[in-house]
């Protein structure tokens, strides 16, 4: 299983899993980023930080301490 931190920018995944526990989770999850939505990476800064992605139509920035508890298939 890869997270999100390792999906190549220009693709779209659907999330299989939330890692993690606690604020983050509950951060993630209220940016609409659930079990089964699909994610699609716009952008990735050159050092990794931040992953831009669009969910259910909204444009986000995820730090990618964050997108490694995002789970992909």
């Amino acid at each position: 299983m890869k997270t999100l931190r390792e999906v190549a920018v220009g693709q779209t995944v659907k999330v299989a899993k939330l890692t993690g526990a606690g604020p983050v989770k509950r951060r993630i999850m209220d940016m609409g980023i659930t079990k089964g939505v699909e994610i699609y990476v716009r952008k990735v800064a050159p050092l990794g930080d931040p992953v831009e992605v669009t969910v259910r139509g909204y444009e986000l920035s995820l730090r990618k301490e964050d997108a490694q508890m995002i789970e992909v298939e």
